[in-house]
């Protein structure tokens, strides 16, 4: 019954009239509203009946989150930060400089991080081992039919910013024909498969003609401008497997979610209201 009332519910034509927030129907008794579903359509650029669904599918997944009782707290956070530093061939220190360079506001990942932790703990909860681990033939497997994806440039030519002081640095970054005293310019041209993934990271997640994040090493500030990108080689299995590895799992807790949800709608009480 509640499957049929949610087809016709897709099936018909909401009115935007009246109060926006007036409530279109109830998963479970809680609601979902006319500007929910507006402004998902909107964000999501989908029609009404894909903007429903992703509502319906998000509350049922907050009321398992509540009913779990699952939270997730600073050290659960910073636990998960140091996995994605360390497959990413970097210590912590370097890692966080660099995601706050990304983000305007280092909040915004934590609230990221945080979100991610709480969706790999429910799903051990309701997966209850049913869902197949990765082994390292599917690892193999996987690399093997997807090597185009670990295609890198074979060679690249940078000039080496560093510095002993972070504003100075910083600085030439923003304004590289402007380089002050303290601040030292190294031509290098690297083999790609001669870096660390640390580095290998950085440079290809960089244009020709942009700089890198400032990282820390060897006692100082460092920044990378990249001048040239030439060759092609693939990435060694051994450089990409935690990649693969969360690549492949991801996708299994995808599927997986999306048929326990299926499931869930067909016993939900799901009325319609307007």
């Amino acid at each position: 019954m509640s499957k049929l009332l949610l087809s016709l519910f897709l099936g018909a034509t909401i009115s935007f009239a009246g109060l926006i927030n007036g409530v279109a129907l109830t998963v479970n008794e809680d609601p979902i509203t006319l500007y929910d579903i507006d402004k998902t359509m909107v964000q999501n650029n989908i029609d009404k009946n894909k903007a429903v669904s992703l509502l319906v599918d998000k509350v049922l997944y907050d009321q398992l989150v509540k009913k779990h009782n699952i939270t997730a707290d600073i050290f659960d956070v910073n636990n998960y930060i140091e996995k994605l530093a360390a497959q990413n061939g970097m210590d912590l220190y370097t890692f966080k400089s660099i995601i706050r360079q990304r983000y305007q506001n280092f909040e915004t990942f934590e609230n990221e991080a945080k979100q991610k932790v709480i969706r790999q703990k429910l799903l051990q909860k309701i997966v209850k081992g049913q869902l197949k681990i990765a082994t390292e033939d599917d690892l193999k497997v996987y690399y093997e039919n997807n090597k185009d994806k670990f295609v890198t440039a074979k060679t690249i030519e940078l000039v080496q910013y560093s510095s002993k002081n972070k504003a100075s640095l910083t600085n030439a970054t923003k304004n590289p024909l402007m380089v002050s005293q303290d601040v030292q310019r190294t031509p290098l041209a690297l083999e790609t498969k001669d870096v660390n993934p640390q580095l290998q990271y950085l440079l290809n997640n960089t244009k020709v003609g942009k700089f890198t994040p400032i990282f820390a090493s060897n006692r100082a500030y460092n920044a990378l401008y990249i001048t040239k990108k030439e060759g092609t080689t693939t990435l060694s299995f051994d450089t990409v497997k935690a990649k693969i590895f969360n690549d492949l799992m991801s996708v299994r807790e995808k599927k997986y979610l999306k048929d326990y949800f299926e499931k869930e709608k067909l016993t939900a009480d799901i009325k319609i209201v307007r």
